[in-house]
């Protein structure tokens, strides 16, 4: 009896342990331009890059009892082809034709220069996180360049700590109204449109 008992006792230690200690996430974003596009080129070329600026692939820390052990991240192989694709959808939405490389087209280079999830360091449970991200496109034609910050961020309140799909879910979001914002700016349309 005495030993199922036991049992019992260490079974649920390990239940409240895990409650309170999180693991470590890698998330997979899909980021995407979420609003409507009014297109002002005739199909000129624009050459489009994209740019992971972050210090670090790690966003922040779920917080929990041992928050050192629950790292967010996003790997920067996952996440920048899926940006360049929809830079590259954007700018033809606005009118434009992206290419690898073209003599004296105007440039477009987007920098995710920040990237970040922020829970309450104080509790063992993890009931909200702050997610915010920053992007800088720098526009450059033959006459004029351009520098503009889009920022996004999300206050997110959790009855029980997220799993990795709701977090990717809640960090794509951020990071694709940061990028919506981007090509919702006139001044980035007008400055291609000009050689």
């Amino acid at each position: 009896m005495l030993p199922r008992l036991l049992l019992g006792l260490f079974a649920a230690a390990s239940l409240t342990l895990a409650g309170c200690a999180h693991s470590p996430q890698q998330l997979s974003l899909q980021p995407m331009v979420t609003a409507p596009l009014t297109p002002v080129g005739q199909g000129q070329p624009v050459v489009v890059r994209v740019v992971d600026g972050r210090p670090s692939p790690v966003l922040g820390t779920r917080g929990g009892l041992y928050p050192e052990t629950s790292a967010i991240s996003v790997n920067p192989q996952d996440l920048l082809p899926k940006l360049q694709g929809q830079a590259e959808a954007a700018v033809r939405l606005l009118g434009f034709t992206p290419t690898p490389n073209a003599y004296n087209a105007p440039q477009l280079t987007l920098t995710l220069t920040d990237l970040k999830y922020q829970s309450p360091k104080d509790g063992s449970y993890v009931t909200e996180a702050n997610i915010s991200a920053s992007i800088r496109a720098d526009v450059q034609n033959s006459v004029r360049r351009y520098s503009g910050r889009y920022g996004a961020s999300l206050n997110q309140r959790f009855g029980m700590a997220p799993n990795q799909q709701t977090n990717s879910k809640l960090v794509s979001d951020v990071v694709s109204d940061a990028l919506t914002r981007v090509f919702k700016d006139p001044t980035v349309g007008q400055l291609l449109n000009n050689q």
